[in-house]
């Protein structure tokens, strides 16, 4: 599995299909497993495919400024 350290920084790349996500404003955790309600994301659902328009569902930051949690 790839890893990637640091913030996202839009590199879809970069990410693995399981890369829980955090944002640096609010630190909420986007898990590709649960999806996301608010945006009506399935579940299942990997960082990289949310959609351009996509932001935060608690503070509204882009995506772009999300960081990738690195998991032992």
């Amino acid at each position: 599995m790839k890893t990637f350290e640091g913030s996202y920084a839009g590199d879809d790349a970069r990410l693995p299909d399981d890369a829980h996500m955090e944002c640096k404003i609010c630190w909420h955790v986007y898990d590709p497993a649960e999806g996301d309600d608010y945006w009506q994301i399935p579940p299942g659902t990997p960082f990289s495919q949310l959609p351009d328009h996509w932001r935060c569902p608690e503070c509204d930051g882009a995506k772009a400024q999300f960081m990738v949690i690195l998991e032992d």
